[in-house]
């Protein structure tokens, strides 16, 4: 067993999140979106790059997230903000979200922890 593999850390169980389901964790003191897209597991952080709403308070149609602030969308499989919140006569620019690695092992969903040292 490699460090990598020492550094995932138990987050949630496949049950708790359905397809087409998101559900907020917390890892450390960060907030974390967990989604299930056709029955694969992507991890982002949870609050919104833009006025930091909670994501998974939000929409997810397909591996598109929806802010229920003011509408920024963020692909779960990522991070990348595809759309910036707005009118229809302006869009802002936003920040991608940071993206975790995620694992299945069994029935449980793991995180990729990174050391607070950075290693």
């Amino acid at each position: 067993m490699s460090t990598h593999d020492l550094a995932f850390t138990k987050v949630a169980e496949t049950s708790e999140i359905p397809v087409a389901k998101m559900k907020m964790v917390r890892i450390r003191d960060n907030e974390v979106l967990i989604a299930n897209v056709n029955g694969r597991y992507y991890a982002i952080s949870n609050p919104c790059t833009h006025s930091h709403g909670s994501l998974s308070d939000g929409s997810l149609e397909g591996n598109i997230v929806t802010c229920p602030i003011h509408g920024s969308k963020f692909d779960v499989t990522t991070g990348k903000n595809v759309v910036g919140p707005g009118s229809r006569f302006f869009r802002a620019k936003v920040s991608d979200a940071t993206s975790y690695e995620v694992r299945v092992d069994g029935k449980d969903i793991l995180l990729y922890q990174r050391s607070p040292w950075g290693i």
